[in-house]
C-alpha cells in the first residue's frame, strides 16, 4: 500500500495553481487555515445541491441529512479515537470553548480556580478569564520560557491546588510551534482532582489526536486547519457531557451529543469535515479509517520534519533574522516564527507576498506570547509547512527572506 507522493497530494489542491506577479504561489499560511482539496468542495456542493434539509423529519432529504451528520460524527470519532456520541459540532473552536466555559461556570464561584497558560491562543484564555467577571473565579496563568518557547511545567505543578477546577492547555502553540506534553499535564490535573480541557487546533493538523491516550475530559480542533471547511469540533467524554448544565432550548434534544449543539448546524460543514478526514486517510490507505489516518500522519510527519529542519537551518544562517520557539530537535510542529531585525513583520510579509510566498504575520491571537517576547504590536512572520509544501518552496522562502534582509 504505497503512500501518495507529494506531487499526487498537490494535484488535489486547485489553489496551488495560483500565480502572483508571475511567481507560482507557495502557501505557508496553513497555521491560519489550510487550502482545501477538491474532494472537500465537491462533497459540500453535492450536499447543498442534492440533500439540503433540516434534521429529524420524515422525508428523504431530511433523512439523508441525518445520515450524513451521523457519518460526519463517525469520521471525527475515528480521527480523535473517540465515540460518535462524544463528538460535538459548532461554528468554530472559540464559540465551542465559550459554550463549554459557560456550562462549567454555572457551578463555579469565588474560591474556584482555573489554570491556563501564557503559551495559548486567546481562544483558550478568554473563555475562562471571562468567568472571573461572571462567576468570581480566580485564574492562575502558567508562564513559558522565553529562551525556547516551552511551557514551565514546574510552574504548572505549583499552580495546582485543591481549589483547581480545570486546567486549560493547548496541544501546540500556534505562534511558536511548541508541542506541549499534554498527556502528562492532564495526568497532573487528574491527580489534583481537576478537569482538563485541551485545545488541539494547532496540534491536530500535525499529530493525530487520541482522546483516550491524552486523558482529558474534553478537547477540540478545527477542520479548516487540516484541509476542511470552517467548522469547530469538540470531543467530550459522554458521561461528563450529560452532567453539564448547558445553556440550551428546552424543546431541543437533551441526549449527548446534540444537547451541546445550539441551533441548526452547518450541515455542509459537517459533510466537508468528513471529506477532509477521508482525504487524510487516503494518503496512506490501510484497512479501516483510523489505521489509515495513523499511517498517513506518519508519512506526513516524516516529510514535515525534513522541511522544518531545512527551513529552520536556512533562516538561522541569515544574519539579521531571529527565530523563536524550540529547534527541530525538540517536539514541535512545522511552524516557524521569525523576525527580520529593523523591519516590521507586516513589511516582510508584503515583500514575500509580492514574490508569490504567502505567509501570515502578527500575533495570531496568541497575543500574550508576542507581548512576552517584546514583539508587540508588529509580532512575527509565521511560516507553516502543510502537506503540500515542498523542499523547493522552502528554499525559495529562505532565499527571499535573505533578500528582504538586504533591502
Amino acid at each position: 500500500m504505497t503512500a501518495l507522493t507529494p506531487e499526487q497530494i498537490r494535484a488535489a489542491f486547485p489553489a496551488l495553481r495560483r500565480v502572483q506577479n508571475g511567481f507560482p504561489v507557495a502557501f505557508f499560511d496553513g497555521p491560519g487555515g489550510t487550502q482545501v482539496p477538491d474532494v472537500v468542495a465537491v462533497a459540500m456542493s453535492d450536499y447543498l445541491l442534492h440533500h439540503n434539509a433540516n434534521t429529524h423529519w420524515n422525508y428523504p432529504t431530511s433523512r439523508e441529512t441525518d445520515g450524513l451528520i451521523a457519518g460526519g460524527r463517525q469520521a471525527v470519532a475515528d480521527f480523535a479515537n473517540a465515540r460518535p456520541e462524544e463528538v460535538v459540532f459548532g461554528q468554530n473552536m472559540t464559540t465551542l470553548t465559550f459554550h463549554l466555559a459557560r456550562a462549567l461556570g454555572r457551578s463555579w464561584g469565588p474560591g474556584d480556580e482555573v489554570v491556563i497558560t501564557e503559551l495559548d491562543h486567546h481562544g483558550n484564555q478568554a473563555p475562562w478569564t471571562a468567568l472571573v467577571k461572571e462567576r468570581g473565579i480566580t485564574i492562575r496563568a502558567v508562564p513559558f520560557r522565553l529562551a525556547d518557547g516551552t511551557l514551565d511545567l514546574e510552574a504548572l505543578r505549583h499552580a495546582l491546588s485543591p481549589r483547581t477546577r480545570l486546567v486549560a492547555v493547548g496541544g501546540a502553540s500556534n505562534a511558536l510551534g511548541t508541542i506541549n506534553p499534554i498527556a502528562e499535564i492532564c495526568g497532573l490535573a487528574r491527580k489534583a482532582g481537576a478537569l482538563s480541557f485541551v485545545d488541539l487546533v494547532h496540534y491536530a493538523p500535525h499529530v493525530l489526536p487520541d482522546f483516550g491516550a491524552i486523558g482529558c475530559d474534553a478537547m477540540g480542533f478545527s477542520p479548516y486547519k487540516f484541509y476542511g471547511p470552517h467548522q469547530g469540533c469538540l470531543v467530550i467524554e459522554k458521561s461528563f457531557m450529560e452532567r453539564l448544565d448547558v445553556p440550551k432550548l428546552d424543546p431541543a434534544p437533551n441526549e449527548a451529543p446534540e444537547r451541546f449543539e445550539t441551533g441548526t448546524m452547518s450541515h455542509e460543514g459537517i459533510v466537508g469535515t468528513r471529506a477532509a478526514i477521508d482525504f487524510l486517510a487516503g494518503i496512506s490507505p490501510r484497512e479501516g479509517r483510523r489505521a489509515s489516518l495513523l499511517a498517513g500522519y506518519a508519512v506526513l510527519h516524516e516529510r514535515a520534519q525534513q522541511l522544518v529542519g531545512r527551513l529552520w537551518d536556512g533562516l538561522g544562517r541569515i544574519q539579521g533574522v531571529r527565530l523563536f520557539g524550540p529547534p527541530p530537535t525538540r517536539p514541535r510542529t512545522p511552524t516557524v516564527a521569525f523576525v527580520v531585525d529593523g523591519k516590521p513583520s507586516s513589511i516582510v510579509a508584503a515583500e514575500l507576498s509580492d514574490r508569490g510566498l504567502f505567509l501570515s504575520h502578527g500575533d495570531f491571537y496568541a497575543a500574550t506570547v508576542i507581548e512576552r517576547l517584546g514583539l508587540a504590536p508588529e509580532g512575527v512572520v509565521r511560516a507553516g509547512c502543510s502537506c503540500f509544501a515542498t523542499g523547493e518552496e522552502v528554499e525559495r522562502l529562505v532565499e527571499e527572506v535573505g533578500k528582504s534582509v538586504r533591502r
